[in-house]
């Protein structure tokens, strides 16, 4: 049987090493993702307003976000505000903020789409019903945007949780930079320890992954009925 260098999981705490980073990588994402959902509601509706120069800003921060990659924005606010403000971010707290200002982006173009996907007859109709504005947004809008909003959200989160992977370029000890650790510690004596190591990280990621995904498509099956 060919060696894959599993062995080197289970040797002294590298197993609990990994875990920890695996956990600092999904610290990361819960928290911007709770920071991003809500913010990004908010964002998503005023996205919808008829004020040209609110939606001005918002659209140039949305293409700003979205144009650049993920690990440019690691190393401006990790490094750029060191040395442009003199503020001392940890590599975790940068993180977050990066994650933060995707994921609000994200969300709120996808709240817009949402919206705008609405067709009018249905808001015409709560109005024709006698429905307030906020009992039309509560008993027909809300729910349409929620059911739409569903899948697309799974999947922002999901890419959040596996791009957290970039944050080792900025020094934070994240499942992929323990990786990295224990192969370098048994290069000599386990020469296969890599194959083994990032397989035991994308098994790891994948479970992390997949009960999201699964979640996401019971809720859609159950609407659905």
């Amino acid at each position: 049987m060919p060696d894959l260098g599993l062995d080197v999981f289970f040797k002294g705490k590298n197993a609990v090493r990994i875990l920890g980073g695996l956990w600092v990588a999904l610290r990361i994402s819960l928290i911007a993702v709770l920071i991003s959902i809500p913010a990004g509601l908010v964002v998503g509706v005023l996205m919808t307003m008829k004020n040209p120069v609110l939606k001005a800003i918002l659209r140039v921060y949305l293409e700003f976000i979205r144009i650049m990659p993920q690990l440019v924005l690691l190393f401006l606010v990790f490094f750029g505000t060191t040395s442009a403000f003199g503020w001392n971010l940890s590599g975790e707290t940068a993180s977050i903020i990066v994650f933060s200002l995707w994921g609000t982006a994200e969300m709120g173009d996808l709240v817009r789409g949402a919206l705008i996907s609405i067709p009018k007859h249905q808001y015409e109709s709560g109005q024709a019903l006698g429905f307030s504005r906020s009992q039309l947004f509560v008993y027909i809008i809300i729910p349409q945007v929620v059911r739409r909003l569903i899948p697309l959200s799974i999947n922002l989160i999901t890419r959040m949780i596996k791009t957290t992977s970039l944050v080792l370029m900025i020094g934070v000890v994240e499942v992929l930079k323990v990786a990295q650790q224990i192969i370098e510690a048994n290069r000599m004596s386990s020469p296969n320890a890599a194959f083994g190591v990032y397989l035991i990280v994308f098994l790891l990621y994948f479970l992390a992954c997949w009960p999201i995904s699964m979640a996401a498509r019971h809720l859609e099956k159950r609407w659905q009925n």
